[in-house]
């Protein structure tokens, strides 16, 4: 008999105990969660017992990538108000001329070329939009890897070659030189349709910033690995405080404030670039001009 009692208590023992250590491992995992939780951090001293020890060292990792995500979409979401702030900014002008030309052509007696030429201006303002509104649209695509295109061996003459024809009539009505020193039609890894968009942007913003009467020189450089494409002009230059920011996103120098433009171009540039594995720099001197230079890899022939 006194051998069942004895048994019986070492039963009761044993069960308290492990209701004691179920209730402890509870308090532990609560504990745990609740610092997942509130992000409050969790430090590997807090548990020293094997198993827990081993659910404290995830529920770590687990805040980690929970902090990390939150800490991302916070950027995302900051990222998205300076988008939609810049959009706004950069179609207001564009939108507030077309408001202006229309009450014009609505509410005054114009002759035929009168109204040729503000038909003229209306048509200038809805390529802006269009071209704004494209950019940004590209822009953000290439940024979340929305557009995919194919880049390879390619040669280099046709793609400069669009990129003169585009703007080449600009260049030509404010009386600038477009001059392309003579070179290699080398293999190069780009996208002709991209890569020239890429040229033309620079090429816009030369004969933008350079006076009439100026020179805009194209060169191709081979070297080793890369061949550099330089674009370089006489106009206003840049300050050299200024340099580290033009490729930002939406930056206008201050010099320039008052030019039309929209800073997308140089960042879009670079974003096409990068999905080429190219790159791009710039030399300036405020008040002499500008150089520049567009970075490719080379193809064996």
């Amino acid at each position: 008999m006194a051998i069942y009692v004895i048994f019986a208590a070492l039963l009761c023992i044993a069960a308290a105990g492990s209701v004691y250590q179920v209730r402890k491992t509870y308090r532990t995992i609560d504990r745990l969660l609740s610092c997942v939780l509130s992000q409050e951090k969790i430090e590997a001293s807090d548990v020293r017992e094997g198993e827990l020890s081993a659910l404290a060292n995830k529920a770590g990792r687990i805040q980690e990538v929970l902090g990390r995500q939150v800490d991302a979409a916070r950027e995302e979401k900051e990222q998205v108000k300076s988008l939609v702030s810049n959009m706004s900014h950069q179609l207001k002008t564009p939108l507030a001329n077309l408001s202006i030309y229309t009450d014009i052509l609505s509410g005054q007696e114009l002759d035929a070329d009168q109204k040729k030429e503000i038909a003229g201006k209306l048509r200038k303002q809805i390529d802006k939009l269009d071209w704004i509104i494209g950019s940004l649209t590209k822009m953000v695509k290439l940024e979340q890897d929305v557009i995919v295109f194919e880049a390879g061996p390619s040669r280099i003459r046709e793609t400069i070659a669009d990129a003169v024809d585009a703007v080449y009539e600009k260049a030509e009505k404010k009386g600038i030189l477009l001059a392309v020193a003579e070179y290699e039609d080398l293999l190069l890894f780009h996208n002709r349709k991209w890569t020239a968009e890429v040229l033309v942007n620079v090429l816009e913003n030369a004969v933008k910033y350079t006076e009439s009467g100026g020179v805009i020189q194209i060169r191709v450089c081979p070297y080793e690995i890369y061949t550099e494409i330089q674009v370089a002009d006489n106009g206003c230059g840049i300050r050299e405080d200024e340099i580290p920011d033009i490729f930002r996103q939406f930056y206008r120098g201050r010099e320039v404030e008052h030019i039309e433009g929209s800073g997308i171009g140089l960042y879009l540039s670079g974003l096409i670039l990068e999905k080429e594995k190219g790159y791009m720099t710039v030399k300036s001197v405020y008040g002499v001009g500008s150089c520049f230079s567009v970075f490719l890899q080379n193809c064996k022939n």
